[in-house]
């Protein structure tokens, strides 16, 4: 019989959306309630709290949990959590705002209602101690870093409940799954040990290979897309979900792989970041997660590597969930295939770096792109779609 890994906390998941039969009421007392616009960030992490990915918390962080959560990656009850999941306002919006009260949360973009908080604290932040916490930098070309430089002055906390999954259900039908859908489904397949493969890229041979090491390790992967907002120049969820549904049709066995989205927006926090990967892997019934170079990093902010060494230094009951740590990965000609520094004794002029972004560089620049780098079913998807981008 599947035994799934526990929820985060030990205890059962704990999505916050309203109950559907309750939804309409209670937007309808919404619209009357002081409104606070969320970012793009805070939307998605409403979204995530109203899956249950982020399990257990029940809303946006109090001060005592944003400090812990920044300084030893604890909440204020002990419970491990890497990074703050807070929501801010302006002064102008906040100053009018009390205790024990009940305001509307909309879509900053949108308009949306799309929850109700019950305010329990009203606090300031130091936003350089959250940024060299949890980005290692305050430098605001970080994107992450850059985020909470311009967040509102005031933080809100409190408990949340969920009125909307946004056009997350509708946009992505048959790729959002939730936390309690995947883990209906793992059991289904009688799978236990799932590992979950982060992506927000089409995949190349080197995700190929990753996925494989893990498929031989686990009884399944899960292929997890991220589909909240992206930086500049990615490439759009739905060219990746035909990009992998390509790869996975034609070189995986069936049956081995599912493939689903969720509505994270990065953070490009790195090694923390990691960390959270795994957390919330672990509410979607995951027991690993495939950590390779540069994992959730940007830039030259992070050692390669440094994402499997946190790992180490967290409590050994943290996280249930385990790092499948992979070296970099590479194409030999001499062993002609994919290897990596552990498996492959050549020098390095044999090798080719395949990466993401040296794709969409030979892409962007109309150069041949080798089969060595990437299956031609899936450079069939992606030459179609950047014969649209002009």
């Amino acid at each position: 019989m599947s035994q799934l890994v526990n929820p985060h906390g030990g205890g059962a998941l704990k999505p916050l959306l309203a109950p559907e039969t309750e939804r309409a009421a209670d937007l309808q007392r919404a619209k009357s309630l002081t409104a606070v616009p969320m970012t793009s960030r805070e939307v998605s992490d409403l979204v995530m709290f109203a899956m249950g990915a982020y399990t257990p918390l029940d809303g946006f962080m109090t001060e005592a949990d944003w400090r812990g959560c920044c300084t030893d990656m604890k909440l204020a009850d002990g419970t491990f959590w890497p990074i703050p999941i807070t929501l801010s306002a302006s002064r102008d919006v906040t100053d009018s705002i009390t205790q024990g009260q009940d305001v509307a949360l909309t879509d900053g973009e949108t308009g949306e209602i799309m929850g109700v908080l019950t305010v329990a604290e009203k606090y300031s932040i130091d936003r350089k101690l959250e940024c060299t916490s949890v980005f290692r930098t305050d430098d605001p070309a970080h994107p992450g870093a850059q985020k909470v430089m311009e967040q509102g002055e005031i933080n809100l906390a409190g408990r949340v409940t969920a009125l909307s999954e946004g056009h997350f259900p509708t946009t992505y039908s048959g790729l959002y799954m939730r936390p309690a859908e995947t883990r209906a489904l793992f059991i289904e397949k009688g799978w236990s040990k799932v590992a979950a493969f982060q992506t927000r890229n089409p995949m190349h041979r080197s995700h190929e290979f990753l996925a494989k090491i893990a498929v031989e390790i686990c009884d399944g992967l899960l292929i997890h897309q991220v589909l909240g907002a992206l930086k500049p120049g990615d490439i759009p969820a739905d060219v990746r979900v035909d990009a992998i549904d390509a790869l996975v049709e034609n070189y995986f066995v069936p049956g081995t792989v599912v493939q689903a989205g969720y509505p994270i927006e990065m953070r490009y926090a790195g090694p923390r970041e990691a960390l959270l990967h795994a957390l919330f892997r672990q509410n979607f019934g995951c027991s690993h997660l495939v950590v390779g170079r540069d994992h959730a990093g940007v830039g030259s902010y992070y050692g390669p590597f440094d994402a499997h060494h946190i790992f180490d230094e967290i409590p050994a009951d943290a996280l249930e969930t385990q790092a499948l740590k992979i070296d970099i990965t590479f194409h030999c000609e001499k062993c002609d295939g994919l290897a990596t520094n552990r498996t492959c004794p050549h020098d390095e002029k044999y090798r080719l770096a395949i990466s993401g972004t040296r794709l969409r560089e030979m892409f962007a620049n109309d150069e041949e792109v080798p089969l060595t780098f990437s299956r031609p079913e899936v450079l069939k998807v992606l030459k179609a779609y950047y014969a649209t981008q002009g």
